[in-house]
């Protein structure tokens, strides 16, 4: 019996060769693969921190101008009035308004200028009538008017109404001076718990 040799198994001639990978080229495969990892996870982890970081410093810059100034002039969005239940009338002038909020309660504070007509509009919206006002009833507190700057002294006359409602319903301070005939200048603090 003769032996026979194993067959060298031959390559095709139309596959091509390869030749022993180069050191320096599987490094750099090697490298770029960790580049793009890097790339992949840190430029979104670093952007994550860079908008965490702008956020919070945009909270405390608002935190600062409302502190330093109190009320901002204009109208609060249509969802802070509706969430407070603060329908401010369509005729108001000098319209006002300052937020805080915290773990236990938030409030809106809002002052505006009216008409007789506006004022009535403003308390139907509110669930109640001029007619519950009681003369020389400051409801706002010393506290809450020294949060917005706001001094309910000086001429008058001076209405006020405390307007308790059931929770989750806001319930609000309002005080009205009566000092220009027919323009009343009203002032506002409605609470709710967050």
């Amino acid at each position: 019996m003769t032996a026979s040799l194993p067959r060298q198994a031959s390559s095709s001639p139309d596959e091509p060769r390869r030749p022993p990978e180069d050191p320096r080229h599987k490094f750099r495969r090697r490298a770029l693969t960790l580049l793009i990892i890097v790339l992949l996870i840190g430029v979104p982890a670093g952007y994550l921190v860079i908008s965490a970081d702008q956020s919070r410093n945009s909270g405390k810059d608002k935190e600062a101008k409302y502190s330093a100034t109190g009320l901002t002039s204009g109208w609060p969005s249509r969802v802070q009035r509706r969430l407070y239940q603060v329908p401010i009338p369509g005729n108001a002038t000098d319209v006002a308004y300052y937020e805080t909020n915290n773990w236990k309660t938030s409030r809106l504070y809002v002052q505006f200028s009216t008409t007789q007509a506006g004022l009535d509009q403003f308390f139907k919206g509110v669930g109640t009538t001029r007619a519950a006002l009681k003369r020389d009833h400051i409801t706002i507190s010393e506290r809450n008017q020294k949060v917005v700057g706001w001094e309910i002294t000086g001429p008058g006359p001076w209405w006020g109404l405390g307007h308790d409602q059931k929770d989750p319903a806001p319930t609000q301070d309002i005080v009205v001076n009566g000092s220009v005939p027919g323009h009343p200048m009203v002032y506002v603090v409605s609470r709710t718990i967050p």
